[in-house]
């Protein structure tokens, strides 16, 4: 399937998802905010990809959300039905949070290639990614502040987790550009490449590390990080002892320990599809 935003390409069980509007700074058009769910909720049923990586083209990762997603989403209403008017646009507005919501339930880790600028929903996605990896030339921006309005398509619940509270809300107090230097350093991104190049080709070198493993291990790994990060410890711990005890799979650890000794790759099971 073609799609508009970006290119999309399945090779060695990695999915690479490459936004292709460069000229217009990659901004999110509203086809965008139908178009990347529909991807990642294929990508993850068909389990075809162990691994999904988004990147860009162009100077810019993303200029974040273009201003017709607000104009369709009814922001330029009026008259009299204000409260009418107000609820319909929540509801646009918790469409455009399960866009990256779907990052988050993909069962294959997703990792984000950033160079240039990641501003406004730009942050909002690379949030919902597994891991972040950045250029030198990267940098974001929580820029909803400098046009007048709250960030609400994901940039609190999730970066207030990532990174240390006081630096998400200058971050968003003052919609500045933090650098990838200084976002390595408070954590939100895990390395800093010299270029766009450099960055593509190590992110790459991470994702096929991640798909030469068990898909069902990794895809328990996504999941108690995820869980982990929203519950108690206690529950945490009850959590993966249910799940191990129903989704150990002895022939993937069989396996890893023979392609060791044997001094091959291992070779696994794909995750199952499932039915969306």
């Amino acid at each position: 399937m073609t799609y508009r935003c970006f290119s999309l390409k399945i090779e060695d069980a990695i999915a690479h998802i490459r936004f292709n509007r460069p000229e217009k700074a990659n901004s999110m058009i509203p086809e965008f905010w139908r178009e990347l769910p529909e991807a990642v909720d294929k990508l993850s049923a068909e389990a075809e990809a162990r691994v999904i990586v988004i990147s860009a083209e162009g100077k810019h990762f993303t200029a974040g959300m273009d201003i017709s997603v607000f104009m369709e989403g009814g922001l330029a209403v009026g008259g009299d039905n204000v409260q009418q008017a107000a609820e319909a646009f929540r509801h646009h507005v918790m469409k455009l949070q399960d866009t990256f919501s779907a990052l988050e339930r993909a069962r294959q880790p997703v990792l984000a290639a950033i160079q240039g600028g990641a501003i406004g929903a730009g942050v909002d996605l690379a949030t919902a990614c597994d891991c972040r990896y950045a250029s030198e030339d990267a940098f974001f921006a929580v820029h909803e502040t400098a046009i007048g309005m709250t960030a609400d398509v994901g940039t609190f619940p999730r970066l207030v987790k990532l990174i240390p509270e006081g630096w998400a809300r200058q971050m968003a107090y003052t919609a500045e550009r933090l650098p990838a230097a200084r976002a390595k350093e408070i954590g939100l991104v895990n390395d800093v490449f010299a270029d766009p190049d450099a960055l593509l080709e190590g992110v790459m070198t991470i994702a096929k590390q991640i798909a030469s493993h068990s898909p069902l291990a990794v895809s328990g790994c996504k999941r108690q990080a995820n869980y982990a990060r929203d519950h108690s410890t206690a529950d945490a711990l009850d959590y993966i002892a249910t799940w191990n005890a129903a989704m150990l799979r002895p022939e993937d650890i069989r396996e890893a320990y023979s392609a060791r000794g044997e001094k091959r790759a291992p070779q696994f099971d794909s995750l199952k599809g499932i039915e969306r």
